[in-house]
């Protein structure tokens, strides 16, 4: 897989200000806040930053936690996984393979069949239809 390594600016100017500081910062969404919390559509969710395709929505569930939630991604080799101490607390953080924008976080506390839970913030994702629309915000419900 190529990867896509952009300037600070670059970056910038092919992301919004929230995107940007989940992405390129590792920042995280409030919860309950994210556009695909809800989303309930069938298709494809893929970074915002590079496109390239991360969840299939059969693997997304309701965890509660207020963040889109899958038990698994459509690839090991489309999300990489980095040790995180970050706020007192070790947690596995989860980047997008391609431009190694980060996505959230991979917890063991998911259903079956993987017990585990990829808490991904929305600002880190962009949605497809299976049909083949992009950004289905209007599709959540």
């Amino acid at each position: 897989m190529e990867h896509l390594n952009l300037s600070e600016s670059e970056w910038r100017k092919r992301l919004n200000p929230e995107q940007f500081h989940v992405l390129r910062e590792a920042g995280t969404e409030p919860a309950f806040s994210g556009r695909f919390t809800d989303n309930k559509a069938d298709g494809l969710y893929l970074c915002a930053g590079c496109k390239l395709e991360l969840f299939d929505s059969a693997d997304k569930f309701d965890s509660g936690s207020g963040w889109p939630s899958f038990t698994r991604s459509i690839s090991p080799e489309n999300v990489t996984e980095h040790a995180d101490v970050s706020h007192g607390m070790r947690r596995v953080e989860l980047r997008c393979a391609r431009c190694d924008g980060h996505q959230g976080h991979v917890f063991p506390d998911g259903p079956p069949p993987t017990g585990l839970r990829y808490c991904i913030n929305s600002a880190s994702l962009d949605f497809r239809s299976r049909g083949g629309n992009h950004n289905a915000a209007s599709e959540q419900g």
